[in-house]
């Protein structure tokens, strides 16, 4: 889908960079305050965000900051 589509590709790299810089997209206030939490305890985070028009993203950062998972909802 990225490659076919340039609006979500540009949409799924500006998460991204949201997420490294601790701006966890849409999500709950509990929900944030978990991922400040976690931060500081190196815990696993999760972001989500969407777009008008665009399916909705996921991104996680494995606790131990290894691998950072870009994906769907409906794929968890």
């Amino acid at each position: 889908m990225i490659a076919e589509n340039k609006e979500f590709s540009l949409f799924v790299l500006n998460s991204l960079q949201r997420h490294a810089k601790g701006d966890w997209g849409d999500l709950s206030e509990e929900d944030k305050k978990e991922n400040e939490y976690s931060l500081d305890r190196r815990l696993r985070l999760l972001s989500a965000y969407e777009q008008h028009g665009l399916p909705k993203i996921w991104i996680i950062t494995e606790a131990d900051r290894s691998v950072t998972t870009i994906l769907f909802p409906e794929e968890y």
